[in-house]
């Protein structure tokens, strides 16, 4: 006789859901008592009925997830993220257009790109193009003025640390940055564009091969492989198009404030929660 899976464990949780909020959903999906996991977060076993509970989480701003019993953390091997508007807050090249008054016009692109409706490697080098002149000080200004980690995001890379958990940053984003993520947050790998500098601005070009969703994914099988890592030891987070590559090459995929398009291709999203919403999605 074939063997019997446990039923997923629903976990909900967001930056404000209440003890109130998981005893609804346990009611609505009879569910035993919620067993609390996070400060906002809660964990619910033995759900009969799941067909309502989409709808009615997301009309009160929860995160919902179905994960299989018995998933660890601890037995993870690495974990990769993006880094514009999913490690930090911003999109980096956005904010370097303000200084020369063309964010909207480059947002425009970058929301295109994110949402797959251009090629990525084009939509940067018409992005970059527009950073032509641009003084190097603005960089360092953005740095350091304007990024910011996204809410659970120190949680998240120190609960790597402890569990032994690689930390890859994937970027089609500028080494500047990421480079100092590194530095800062002790992450083991990354990679990023190279954005060409003379004469102290920049020139509108990008040095080298661009980081594409191609790049991404080969960057990561090629950490996973070196680790030794399997497929259910790995995960990646993204919120863009040019992720989703990478995604798919992980065990666990999850699509941090994403596009519809990123949602629908991952095995989990997190809209409403922090980084570290990620991590009650494991035992």
């Amino acid at each position: 006789m074939p063997q019997a899976t446990s039923a997923p464990i629903l976990v909900v949780q967001s930056a404000s859901a209440s003890a109130a909020d998981a005893a609804a959903i346990a009611d609505l999906s009879g569910a035993a008592t919620p067993e609390r996991v996070g400060e906002h977060a809660w964990r619910l076993r033995g759900a009969q009925r799941r067909e309502r509970v989409a709808a009615w989480c997301e009309t009160r701003r929860l995160d919902h997830a179905w994960v299989p019993e018995g998933r660890r953390f601890a037995d993870l091997r690495l974990l990769a993220m993006d880094m514009d508007s999913t490690l930090i807050t911003i999109e980096c090249i956005d904010e370097l257009g303000a200084f020369l008054q063309r964010k909207d016009e480059i947002a425009a692109i970058t929301a295109q790109a994110m949402r797959g409706e251009i090629d990525y490697a084009e939509s940067l080098r018409r992005r970059v193009a527009l950073l032509a002149g641009l003084e190097e000080r603005a960089l360092q200004e953005v740095y350091d003025e304007r990024l910011r980690l996204s809410p659970g995001a120190e949680a998240l890379v120190e609960h790597c640390k402890r569990h032994g958990v690689k930390l890859l940053l994937v970027s089609g984003g500028f080494t500047f940055f990421t480079s100092r993520l590194q530095q800062r947050l002790g992450i083991d790998d990354t990679i990023s564009n190279v954005l060409e500098i003379e004469h102290g601005r920049l020139t509108g070009k990008v040095l080298g091969g661009i980081v594409d969703a191609d790049a991404k994914a080969a960057k990561f099988r090629q950490l996973a492989l070196r680790l030794g890592a399997e497929r259910r030891q790995t995960v990646a987070i993204g919120d863009g198009a040019n992720d989703l590559k990478m995604m798919a090459e992980a065990g666990v995929s999850v699509a941090y404030r994403a596009k519809p398009v990123v949602r629908a291709q991952a095995t989990h999203a997190l809209q409403f929660t922090g980084l570290d919403g990620v991590l009650h999605l494991f035992a």
